[in-house]
């Protein structure tokens, strides 16, 4: 049962991982990040929705809707947003990799709202994944990036990690009450709403479409699937270690399909971002 487990954490993995060169072939037919991050919500919302209605699971306790609308504005709305550009900005892999940073936000942010201790183990992680962000945004000197890594990108990047984190701190508080399909029926709609305002529609090729449908279903509904029926068969400690595949996959089809590549230093830094989170899940599972 676990080797089922394993072999479903690691499908949502590859499934995540292929969000950002699916969003590069978005926009190599012409469009904007706030576009794809508006259908990727209202695409996968269809799928989610439907998975709901025929499961039943479509309940929300009143006294949950304000929680369920923070976590909608920065889990969907902020996040897909900002991930976006940080792909668009800086390129597949430096999006993925800066996206887990998201443990040492994490680590801040558990310290103020659930009075968590701050360790050792955890300092070291917060210095490693600190000194992991400086080598990656030192290391666009390779092939298929930006000559320099941008600002807007770096900060993207890091926001994308940030709103990542708001599903482990939210998750404390649905993951007992709500299934995936039930949270995201009420989340995903929420999202897609409010970054309307700040799309700018155009014409969309087949091609575009089909990009956007694999954003939809494969990374978004499929991964998510995936994921927490994976969480069935093993600890989520396991889980979230199975999980740091996905920059991995993301780095190989990035430069398989679109020839990026970080030099040397950049390598080193997005290593010590992957050698970060598994300090601290490694440190959870002793504890």
């Amino acid at each position: 049962m676990k080797i089922r487990g394993y072999l479903l954490i690691m499908a949502a993995a590859a499934l995540w991982g292929m969000l950002g060169p699916f969003a590069r072939l978005a926009f190599s037919k012409g469009l904007l990040p706030m576009e794809v991050a508006f259908w990727r919500a209202a695409l996968a919302w269809i799928f989610f929705g439907a998975h709901a209605l025929l499961t039943r699971q479509v309940r929300m306790a009143p006294g949950d809707v304000p929680a369920m609308l923070v976590f909608a504005l920065t889990g969907v709305t902020l996040f897909y947003g900002s991930y976006q550009v940080a792909v668009q900005q800086g390129g597949a892999a430096l999006a993925s990799v800066l996206l887990y940073t998201a443990p040492a936000w994490v680590t801040v942010l558990a310290r103020f709202f659930f009075a968590e201790a701050i360790t050792r183990v955890k300092v070291a992680a917060l210095v490693l994944t600190l000194t992991g962000v400086c080598g990656v945004s030192l290391g666009a000197g390779g092939t298929g990036l930006h000559e320099s890594i941008s600002p807007k990108a770096l900060v993207a990047g890091l926001a994308a990690g940030f709103c990542y984190s708001m599903y482990y701190l939210f998750g404390k508080r649905f993951s007992s009450r709500y299934s995936s399909p039930n949270l995201f029926l009420y989340m995903l709609p929420v999202g897609a709403l409010t970054l309307l305002p700040w799309v700018d529609f155009v014409h969309k090729t087949p091609v575009a479409w089909a990009a956007l449908g694999c954003i939809a279903l494969f990374c978004t509904y499929g991964a998510y699937f995936c994921y927490y029926n994976g969480l069935k068969y093993l600890e989520a400690s396991r889980a979230s270690i199975t999980a740091t595949l996905e920059p991995v996959v993301a780095g190989v089809v990035a430069f398989l399909w679109w020839g990026e590549a970080f030099s040397l230093v950049g390598y080193i830094g997005a290593g010590l971002i992957l050698a970060a989170v598994l300090l601290m899940v490694l440190d959870s599972i002793k504890n």
